[in-house]
């Protein structure tokens, strides 16, 4: 008789999920995962403290409230490192904490150490005084997540030269900063940089960035990160980086030589199985360390799962946890829906973006007729009490049975609004339920009534013309 009924190697938020959901169905469930990484990449160095960071820099340097205040508005003058990373670190103490009672209170047995695969059914736990001793499971759900791709060519130090995992590790605040990728990773750490005051380069090989965006959002991000003096170098690749007594020397394959204080490069993940002996249990990863799964995120060997970033896109937490527990749900021969298509994508830029269903161009392309309806911050009264006139929702609404194709936001509370287009959407709503349906005044929620009625009046246009 195995030692456990599920064994989940990885506590990031798919191997959490995955280890509770099967717990509270009544099984034996065990998580591997190291001392130091409980809660996995998500807590330590990525979701968590990123976003934590974020709300630091928002408070700190009064960014928002400049339209209110003045343009020389700042709540602290001279912010720290240390100013920044205690709000982080209390964060990331409290998360922690709280993934060991909850793990603790379901009875999952947590091991600390690394796994490694002996044969389909067992794994190698070693441990941190670096004893081995053997886990057997009936089945096993690898959750162990990424980390950043570092290319070969490049001399990273942690200091001048980073990661995305190493940012959060800086001495000072640069005055001048290189980030090499403009994918979420990137644009996030751009637009936090660059509000605190550094001169912020961004290079990215492809014509532009965030592609699965609206384009029109993305314009309006490229025009407020631009106003904080973000250069973009859009189809440009790093031919090197130098490390020289006073800063950084970033070459491009054009020519181009950028200075800088600091480099970091945001170019993609890679699937931490490197030291998972994956052949051992009968399983492969590409390249880039990603596992293949079905639809129920079972490998090709039926008892092994892997879930969240290991098996690609989207590589969300909130997808990750879904994932986990559709995988223990499927491992435990329970009943479990498919996950819904409409997944709802938050980017914590600043401002914030978020959007649900299909953009104008993927409609197009798809020959599906729509009409569009905007709101502006700077419209509704909330806008101008919190000093956002950036902000903007968007609807995309099919002429033929006024249902919602897209939803995509732009602004403050951009990742909470998108809820409210997502349910009605899942829900198989109509505009005009935005239209009859009352919000609180005064609200950002507001602006859904607004755009329903401006795509509304567009269609009756249509409509009348039609007539």
């Amino acid at each position: 008789m195995p030692d456990f009924d599920i064994l989940v190697i990885g506590s990031g938020p798919g191997g959490q999920k995955a280890a509770i959901a099967a717990a509270k169905l009544g099984r034996r469930v065990a998580v591997v995962d190291r001392p130091d990484m409980v809660g996995g990449v998500s807590i330590h160095t990525g979701t968590i403290p990123s976003k934590t960071l974020r709300e630091a820099v928002l408070y700190l340097t009064g960014l928002t409230q400049r339209d209110l205040y003045g343009q020389s508005y700042r709540v602290k003058e001279d912010i720290t490192v240390a100013d920044l990373t205690a709000r982080t670190q209390h964060v990331v103490g409290r998360e922690v904490d709280v993934i060991r009672s909850q793990l603790s209170r379901n009875q999952v047995d947590l091991f600390a150490g690394t796994g490694r695969f002996v044969d389909p059914h067992t794994v190698a736990l070693r441990e941190v005084t670096g004893n081995e001793r053997l886990l057997t499971a009936e089945n096993i759900i690898i959750a162990t997540g990424t980390r950043p791709a570092r290319p070969d060519s490049v001399e990273f130090d942690g200091r001048t030269i980073m990661d995305s995992d190493n940012v959060l590790e800086l001495e000072r605040v640069p005055r001048s900063m290189v980030i090499v990728g403009a994918g979420v990773i990137g644009m996030e750490y751009a637009s936090m940089f660059a509000a605190l005051g550094s001169k912020v380069t961004v290079v990215e090989k492809r014509a532009g960035m965030l592609d699965m965006c609206d384009v029109e959002i993305i314009e309006a991000l490229k025009y407020h990160l631009r106003d904080l003096a973000v250069t973009f170098r859009f189809g440009e690749t790093v031919a090197a980086v130098e490390r020289h007594a006073r800063g950084t020397l970033t070459l491009l394959e054009s020519g181009k030589k950028i200075p800088a204080d600091a480099v970091m490069y945001s170019a993609g993940r890679q699937g931490l199985t490197d030291e998972l002996d994956l052949d051992k249990a009968g399983l492969t990863a590409d390249r880039r360390g990603r596992i293949t799964v079905d639809e129920h995120y079972r490998t090709e060997v039926p008892h092994i799962y892997a879930v969240g970033d290991v098996i690609g896109f989207p590589a969300l937490a909130a997808t990750s946890m879904e994932q986990g527990r559709s995988a223990a749900y499927h491992a435990c021969g329970e009943p479990v829906g498919q996950m819904a298509g409409l997944q709802p994508i938050g980017i914590y830029t600043i401002p914030e973006i978020s959007f649900v269903g299909r953009t104008e161009d993927q409609l197009t392309e798809d020959s599906v007729p729509f009409e569009v309806g905007i709101s502006r911050y700077r419209e509704l009264a909330r806008g101008q009490i919190i000093g956002d006139s950036h902000g903007m929702l968007k609807l995309l609404v099919s002429p033929e049975d006024r249902r919602l194709l897209g939803v995509h936001c732009f602004g403050t509370g951009a990742t909470e609004l998108i809820h409210i287009g997502q349910t009605v959407m899942g829900c198989g709503g109509t505009v005009d339920y935005l239209i009859d349906a009352v919000f609180n005044y005064p609200t950002l929620a507001e602006s859904y009534k607004v755009a329903a009625l401006d795509a509304t009046n567009r269609l009756r246009q249509i409509d009348h013309i039609g007539d």
